[in-house]
């Protein structure tokens, strides 16, 4: 394992656990889905939102490869793709 990436906002404030092998870790603040408190009719489109924005952030990781990028370059990228999801 190389990249751990929370996604939940609320995660921001936890530990994050031990994983084996010491992988580079982030957190990207996506909003939770579940928590969506409009009608029951909302929540497909709230599910699609957040996992198109998701979907985005996976894409912007893996664009330029990141097969040769050491922990520091890959912590900034990981860093940088996280605050563009609060924007």
């Amino acid at each position: 394992m190389d990249i751990v990436v929370a996604v939940c906002d609320n995660a921001a404030g936890e530990a994050c656990p031990v994983w084996p092998g010491h992988p580079v870790t982030a957190h990207w603040p996506f909003r939770d889905p579940y928590a969506c408190t409009g009608p029951d009719d909302e929540r497909p489109g709230e599910y699609a939102a957040v996992y198109g924005q998701i979907e985005a952030a996976v894409r912007a990781l893996v664009a330029p490869p990141v097969e040769h990028m050491d922990a520091e370059a890959l912590k900034r990228k990981l860093a940088a793709i996280g605050k563009r999801g609060r924007e």
